[in-house]
């Protein structure tokens, strides 16, 4: 495998279980970017590829485990890194219900129907991605857990998500990503984008309900703007989210046409040229917050940017 030495046992990943923990095979040099844990939530996992414009998920209730990692800038792809992880589920008694590749998963669409951390802790290429979901155990005793591995130029990103049910079972405490303290600068758009892949666009004035936008300023796109015109040969794909306030449907045709306002703001007050640009709309199937507070669903109506050259 080139480039991704194991570690053995030494990066231990503790999966809630019958007594015992899940040693994962990252690489040497493996950085911890993201943990989540909710005692007691429901997640829907995709258990099929996009079909018919939908994604088939499970429905799963208990305690939920998610947690992430940037590896190493080997140049090693994303079946060599997903190959040693499959491995050791299956070692393990994990059966694997289904698993997919990129364009075989449904691309764009599969990915936004996978509950995937956000950046910066991870990051998704739509071209270069593989999902797994495995189940261990019988009846109410029976656990799942999800594998997503992606790709950002030479490293690579591991997500495993982890549902005991009953949210009886506890993983282990694990040390949190370093936060900058108050009176650090925020990053630069263009260095999250590059670093991580996507950004949300922050600051974008649209009416409720409405795909208008509005007068501004908008900093966050004249630094999109700035950063198109310094790379010309950057493309992107703009995303449109919603809450989940509505009909799927619908949510998805302003979720698309807010994407396509930014698109054409872009391209006409900026000049940058449209086919460098998709714009997408996935509607409320990729919440960032729940969608039980008003805060929450302020949240998740945003608009993303992805790089995807």
């Amino acid at each position: 495998m080139r480039g991704t030495r194991a570690l053995g046992l030494a990066m231990l990943l503790a999966l809630p279980g019958p007594g015992q923990a899940q040693d994962l095979p990252l690489p040497e040099g493996a950085e911890r970017t993201g943990e989540v844990r909710r005692e007691a939530d429901t997640v829907h996992l995709p258990q099929a590829a996009l079909t018919d414009g939908a994604v088939p998920r499970l429905r799963l209730d208990g305690a939920i485990t998610s947690r992430s990692w940037r590896l190493p800038a080997t140049g090693a792809g994303t079946l060599e890194h997903m190959a040693p992880l499959r491995a050791a589920l299956e070692r393990e008694g994990w059966q694997v219900v289904f698993a997919c590749a990129a364009d075989g998963c449904g691309g764009f669409g599969f990915r936004f129907a996978v509950p995937v951390l956000p950046a910066p802790a991870m990051f998704v290429n739509l071209f270069d991605y593989r999902y797994l979901l495995a189940h261990r155990g019988t009846g109410a005793a029976g656990e799942h857990v999800m594998l997503f591995v992606s790709r950002a130029g030479e490293r690579g990103y591991v997500q495993l998500s982890h549902v005991a049910p009953g949210g009886a079972s506890e993983a282990p405490s694990a040390p949190a990503p370093s936060v900058p303290g108050p009176d650090a600068p925020d990053p630069s758009l263009e260095a999250v984008l590059r670093d991580a892949g996507h950004v949300v666009l922050r600051g974008l004035d649209f009416g409720s309900g409405e795909a208008v936008l509005g007068p501004g300023p908008h900093p966050d796109l004249a630094a999109l703007a700035a950063f198109l015109a310094q790379a010309p040969e950057a493309r992107i794909a703009l995303v449109g989210h919603t809450d989940n306030v509505g009909a799927l449907d619908a949510n998805i045709a302003l979720s698309r046409a807010r994407a396509e306002a930014v698109r054409d703001w872009l391209v006409v007050d900026h000049g940058v040229e449209a086919t460098r640009i998709e714009a997408r709309g996935v509607g409320y199937l990729a919440p960032v917050a729940a969608n039980d507070t008003p805060e929450g669903r302020e949240t998740n109506r945003r608009v993303e940017v992805v790089l995807l050259q």
